[in-house]
């Protein structure tokens, strides 16, 4: 069944941050691994590929699931969950039978899809709303250019085609405001080996501003998201989450930011950039790299990642190797091993060994990356 959300504490208020807008402070003293507070999801979908090993109600990775009668490509642990996430499912239920292999909206016309189907049922302040609403989710639909409006009316055409039976739409510019909420306020279900599980809306979580040296992570029980602290946090003290992977040197956090969320960060660690130089270590030679040559390492490094992220739903997982090892073997001439854009790669190469079972060439990658990424991404 459906995990229950804990109590939510008194230790924590909403606020206004100098700078940032709203906000979450403490109240309170938290100690290092100390639960903040936990937060049931307003709605989640399951990513299709891992339908049949989790169940689509609360996530959870179970044998022997038993399917949705209808249309055979929902699975539950029981009754209850099933029972549960009907009002969700009965969205795609028919239309999957309709649609058969045709059927392939984005987990963000899903989850958007579900957001419209709870608003419209329940339009009372949820669980999950203790702090944010939904409705109160930034857009930022004035910092949106050409290219993220034309995205989001492709989401809006899809939504309408694949869910036309089963909701009442408001109107287009609504429908662009909801996009734009859900693309900025959303959140990737991971489980505890950090695979893609699903996506999903956690509203007062999405009240958390963003540091790249952060007090707090997420972590997720299912459809249950736990903020906990990884540093001491003092009374008063506003409680920051990292929106981003902070393994990354500074331009290319804020380039991730500024993209995603539309700001830059100001935290220490981008003012200072102590941390860059170590990131993106150059190999020690009798005869250095040129800064010229070094910088075009990186554009091409960074090409690579953004090639290896597209190709991964279209290519062989043999193919994904080699553009791995490819990669690795022409970086290696300018970066250490604990160059960051090395350990991107060879963390990418470690995930495709596991997928095709290649377990000694997943542990020659893991002993190569453990160490560096420890040090990189210990939080001062």
């Amino acid at each position: 069944m459906r995990s229950e959300a804990a109590p939510q504490p008194g230790g924590l208020e909403r606020f206004v941050s100098a700078g940032k807008g709203r906000g979450l402070r403490a109240r309170r003293r938290y100690a290092v691994g100390e639960l903040l507070f936990s937060c049931p999801a307003y709605t989640a979908v399951l990513t299709v590929s891992e339908r049949g090993s989790h169940c689509d109600g609360c996530f959870a990775r179970k044998e022997g699931l038993s399917k949705c009668g209808r249309c055979k490509q929902a699975f539950y642990c029981n009754v209850e969950c099933q029972k549960e996430d009907w009002p969700m499912h009965k969205l795609e239920c028919s239309a999957m039978c309709a649609f058969g292999q045709n059927w392939n909206p984005s987990e963000t016309v899903r989850l958007t899809a579900r957001i419209l189907a709870k608003q419209r049922t329940h339009p009372e302040r949820t669980q999950s709303e203790k702090l944010l609403a939904v409705k109160e989710f930034e857009s930022h639909l004035d910092k949106l250019d050409n290219e993220k409006r034309e995205l989001i009316q492709n989401d809006i055409a899809a939504l309408h085609h694949f869910y036309s039976k089963h909701l009442e739409y408001p109107d287009n510019a609504a429908l662009v405001v909801l996009f734009a909420q859900v693309n900025c306020n959303g959140f990737t279900i991971e489980d505890e080996e950090l695979s893609h599980l699903g996506s999903a809306i956690f509203p007062d979580v999405a009240l958390m501003n963003h540091s790249c040296c952060p007090n707090v992570i997420v972590t997720y029980k299912g459809t249950l998201a736990e903020v906990r602290a990884v540093k001491e946090i003092e009374p008063g003290e506003e409680v920051f989450t990292s929106y981003i992977d902070l393994l990354y040197p500074t331009e290319d956090r804020n380039d991730r930011l500024r993209d995603s969320y539309f700001f830059n960060c100001d935290c220490r660690e981008c003012i200072t950039k102590e941390k860059d130089k170590e990131k993106l270590e150059i190999r020690k030679l009798n005869d250095p790299p040129t800064a010229e040559t070094v910088r075009d390492m990186i554009k091409y490094a960074r090409n690579v990642i953004e090639e290896f992220r597209r190709a991964k739903h279209y290519k062989s997982p043999s193919e994904l190797l080699e553009i791995c090892e490819l990669s690795l073997d022409k970086m290696s001439a300018v970066f250490e091993d604990s160059n960051v854009y090395m350990l991107h790669m060879m963390y990418q190469a470690m995930g495709v060994c596991l997928y095709v079972q290649d377990w000694e060439g997943a542990l020659r990658y893991g002993q190569k990356i453990i160490r560096p990424y420890r040090q990189l991404l210990s939080w001062k």
